[in-house]
């Protein structure tokens, strides 16, 4: 580096300016310096300067071996020093200082920042890859004790006395417990659980702090925080925080910055807990709207098959129930239909139908009534979606099944005999919930031993699919599958219909499609079905 002059140039600079031998003795201070190096003098080693990492410097640059003339940077007190060295002509080194500390803290402000904006990103992505209660508690605690403080607690708000916990504490495991408590044994807990803003950290004695809400093996608490886990109008819960003995207590940055957390821990649990309570919801109402499991009835074969229109779904508009009679000898209704539509709506609208089917029981034995007050109930709702049904009462006569069936502006139902031919019962009908009247006729037929009858919807005949997914299933395709049913019990004969539809369609689009096949066992099997019966908790709403 080229030499510089010594002189008056540095005695007067604004800056600090240090003037050091090669060998490491002071030959001058500026009047910048001497307030900053108020021990150091000229003449003295500057080893013994308190800026250790200056004399560091010094030596480096000066050492021939380790070539070095960058700046250093190191603290003078409280204040950040930025050192640029320049050799005089004489071999003396002269630093330059500049205070950089301005500049410093914002850099570490900006590095801070995006460290707490990524850890919320991270937060963010984390808390939201699941809609399950208990492991958001989980992530929350061990996000809030890794980067936050050297222990966390989330507290969900009480059943009762008793809470729901999750700790974490500096090993980073998790522990999730039921505490029984009062709210008022943590400081600002209760206001915390209700939503209202944290108290401050400093009001928070740590020794208040009672055992059930510390995690395991967290050392002497120092500092505490409480801060409420916001929620969707109603707080999620709470998260403790802590910090222990000998570290830096919560400053009110900290503070801030772990209310930003909580914000979004407390979303993602508020949103958790309604999928849950939803999920719950939609559990208890779809068990009232699913097609009951059909088994055998006073001697007679029932088997049903469904699938919705959406493969994500499981109820639609199609339905069919199984009513059974009030004794051996007494008929039990069948009936099958399609409301109008598809997925949840036409299942409300289903589920209202089987409701309103299972009060009029009592009149069973006259379809034609059934429609017409069924007709009725419908056109007084606030629904307008119409439905197509048909009726089938069956009971065993001696070796045979007798069926009357009656359509609704429903598919015929189909008979296959024991040679294999299929027939069509002889009923037709208009449809329900549309016009005032409803008409219908009645059909009456036997099934012998082996035989079955098939009612189904037009989702079956109507799938749209086969080589380039652009033809019907048809009536006739269904005809041809069902005559290869003769002597197949009332389960083989659903399954083998509902598989050649499903190959049919494939992955595309299709209807809801419902099939329930009424069996005339064989023989060798009528003693033994007569005598079971349908279970309460599988006979139709």
């Amino acid at each position: 580096m080229a030499g510089v002059d010594v002189g008056a140039a540095w005695q007067s600079a604004p800056h600090p300016v240090l003037v050091i031998s090669p060998s490491g003795v002071v030959r001058a201070v500026n009047d910048a310096a001497a307030p900053l190096f108020p021990a150091v003098r000229a003449g003295a080693p500057f080893d013994d300067a308190p800026a250790r990492w200056l004399a560091d410097a010094h030596q480096r640059f000066t050492d021939p071996l380790r070539p070095d003339d960058g700046p250093a940077r190191g603290p003078v007190g409280d204040r950040s020093f930025e050192a640029r060295p320049s050799r005089a002509e004489n071999g003396d080194v002269v630093w330059w200082l500049v205070d950089d500390t301005a500049r410093r803290s914002a850099e570490d402000a900006l590095r801070a920042e995006r460290e707490r904006t990524g850890f919320l990103a991270q937060a963010s992505t984390e808390l939201l890859a699941s809609l399950n209660v208990d492991r958001c508690m989980d992530v929350t605690a061990r996000l809030a004790a890794r980067y936050l403080a050297d222990a966390a607690v989330v507290v969900t708000p009480p059943s009762g006395r008793r809470w729901a916990v999750s700790f974490c504490g500096p090993d980073g495991r998790v522990v999730r417990d039921e505490a029984v408590a009062d709210p008022a044994s943590v400081p600002g807990l209760a206001e915390a659980l209700q939503g209202f803003p944290p108290v401050p950290s400093r009001w928070i004695d740590p020794a208040a702090v009672p055992e059930w809400a510390k995690p395991s093996a967290p050392g002497d608490i120092g500092s505490v925080v409480v801060t409420p886990l916001p929620g969707h109008g109603v707080a999620a819960g709470a998260l403790i925080l802590m910090r222990r003995s000998g570290h830096a207590a919560f400053n009110e940055s900290e503070e801030t910055f772990a209310r930003l957390f909580a914000a979004r821990a407390g979303a993602a649990m508020s949103a958790a807990r309604l999928y849950a309570e939803q999920a719950a919801i939609t559990r208890t109402l779809m068990r009232e709207l699913l097609p009951p499991r059909l088994e055998q009835v006073s001697g007679v074969e029932f088997a049903g098959g469904y699938r919705a229109s959406n493969d994500t779904d499981r109820v639609g508009g199609d339905f069919y129930d199984v009513h059974a009679g009030a004794g051996p000898d007494e008929e039990s209704l069948v009936v099958l239909g399609d409301v109008c539509g598809k997925g949840l709506e036409a299942a409300v609208q289903t589920g209202k139908i089987r409701n309103t089917l299972h009060a009029l029981l009592p009149l069973a034995t006259d379809h034609q009534r059934v429609l017409r007050l069924l007709n009725g109930a419908l056109l007084d709702s606030d629904h307008t979606r119409f439905a197509t049904l048909v009726l089938a009462s069956v009971a065993r006569r001696g070796g045979t099944v007798r069926l009357r069936v009656t359509s609704a502006g429903h598919p015929a139902p189909l008979v296959v005999r024991v040679d294999g031919r299929v027939e069509e019962a002889d009923t037709r009908g208009s449809l329900v919930g549309a016009l005032p009247e409803v008409t219908s006729t009645t059909a009456s037929l036997d099934l012998a031993p082996g035989e079955s009858c098939l009612l189904y919807t037009d989702g079956i005949t109507e799938a749209m699919g086969g080589p380039l997914g652009e033809e019907l299933f048809g009536e006739e395709r269904l005809r041809s599958a069902l005559s290869e049913c003769a002597g197949l019990p009332a389960e083989a004969v659903v399954e083998r219909i509902r598989m050649l539809a499903a190959q049919w369609v494939g992955t595309g689009r299709h209807d809801d499609m419902a099939v329930v096949a009424i069996t005339a066992p064989h023989h060798g099997l009528t003693h033994a079905l007569t005598e079971r019966r349908l279970p309460p908790e599988h006979v139709g709403s």
